[in-house]
Order: structure tokens, then sequence, then C-alpha cells
């Protein structure tokens, strides 16, 4: 089930979603620190982090699901928004280099032809990040955050997940190792939660974050007719 976009603005707007901003954003930029000559798509409810990315990246698009609802981005006079469903982006093939999808795997209602659809306007060469909550972590446990709702995965299903739809998982971390909680002394400590999290604690992560390739070869198929004769045995001398 799609969180309400309503909701989703204000958890970003408290406290609370803030730091998850800032701790996301930074995990993000270390997978990709940069962006200067490469087109990026956010699907789902990736705003907060293009916010944070805007001027860093030759161009920033933003998707987001019919069921979700739908915000104007970046501001009143220019909008770089559209709204999608999840069988059928309306973007030709090829077209960015990396997407970014935050709120959107989790919450998919059709998940599979969605990251279909990411692999097709995806460059071949291009890049996706998946960031879902992590199914052994405190934040999928608690519903006051967008993380707590939708499908939970753990490390091992969302890397088959991302096989199976022709993806090649190549690199991994995780975050939101502090309580989700709006407390002023949790919020002002979020840094120490995090350093200690990942180094002891890291299987209980609130998020899995993942970068993945495109898996052209599974996409090849056996020539057949007149295409596959090509590729058969030539007839000796003796023969013909």
């Amino acid at each position: 089930m799609w969180n309400d976009i309503s909701d989703l603005k204000d958890f970003y707007d408290n406290p609370l979603g803030q730091v998850v901003q800032r701790i996301l954003t930074d995990q993000i930029q270390k997978l990709w620190p940069d962006l200067s000559r490469l087109s990026l798509l956010g699907l789902g409810f990736a705003l907060p982090y293009l916010s944070s990315l805007r001027g860093k990246s030759l161009d920033i698009v933003a998707g987001m699901p019919l069921q979700q609802g739908v915000l104007h981005w970046p501001n009143k006079n220019f909008g770089k928004v559209f709204t999608y469903d999840e069988g059928s982006l309306p973007i030709p093939d090829l077209s960015f280099d990396r997407v970014l999808i935050v709120h959107g795997l989790e919450c998919s209602e059709n998940f599979r032809q969605m990251m279909r659809e990411v692999w097709r306007v995806l460059e071949d060469s291009g890049r996706v990040i998946i960031i879902v909550p992590n199914r052994r972590g405190l934040w999928s446990r608690i519903d006051n955050t967008p993380f707590g709702n939708g499908q939970l995965y753990t490390q091992r299903q969302i890397d088959q997940l991302l096989r199976d739809l022709l993806f090649m998982p190549l690199r991994r971390t995780q975050a939101l190792f502090f309580p989700p909680s709006s407390s002023r002394a949790v919020l002002a400590s979020w840094s120490t939660w995090e350093n200690i999290g990942a180094r002891i604690f890291y299987t209980f992560s609130g998020v899995l974050i993942v970068e993945a390739g495109k898996r052209l070869y599974a996409g090849t198929h056996l020539l057949a007719g007149k295409q596959a004769r090509k590729f058969s045995k030539p007839q000796s001398a003796r023969e013909t």
C-alpha cells in the first residue's frame, strides 16, 4: 500500500525526517560522488533527496506514482515532476544515467513491472540505487514513519529480487541505526548511533541501500530462422 503524499511531506518537514534526509543523502553521495555529467531520475517519493542533489547533476527529474499523489517541485514557476502508472513510465528508452528509488519498491503493487520499466529507461551503463526498509530493523516495527509500511526486505531478498529482474547488485550499505524517535536527545546523538551501528549492528539497520546495474546479457535470445543459420557448421569441400 502506498504512503499518502501528505504523510510523506509531514514526515520530512519534521526534525526526525530532516535527520533521515541528511543521513540517506550522505549515503547516496558516497555511492555517487560525481553526478555533474549525469542525468538523474527519482521515483517513489525521492523529492527530499533530489532537492539535496540539485545543482550537482546535469538534469534531475522526479516521477511520482498516481496512487501516492504528487507535489509540485522544485518551485512554483518551474516544475520537473511527472506522474506515472507502475506499468508504464512516460519516458523514452535509455534516457537516464542514474535512477534513485525511495519509498517506491516496498509500496509498489506491481514492482516487477515497475522494475522492468526502470531497466528500459536506464542507460546500458547506468546505475540504480534502491532504498528499502530492513525487515530486521527497528524502523520496520514502528508505523509512525514511512519505513514502517509496505513490503519489508532482508539483504538476501532484495539481492535476489534484483537478479530476477535483470539487475546485478554491485554495492550495498545500510543506514538508520538510531531509534525512530523525535526525542531531542536521540536526534542530537544520531551521528554516534550511526557510527556505532555501522560497525557493530549493521544487520539491524533501518534501511538497506543497494546500487545495481543492468544485466544486459540476460535479455539475449537465440536467433532463429534465417539468422540462426549463420552459425551452423560450414560444409567441407568434400560435402559440397
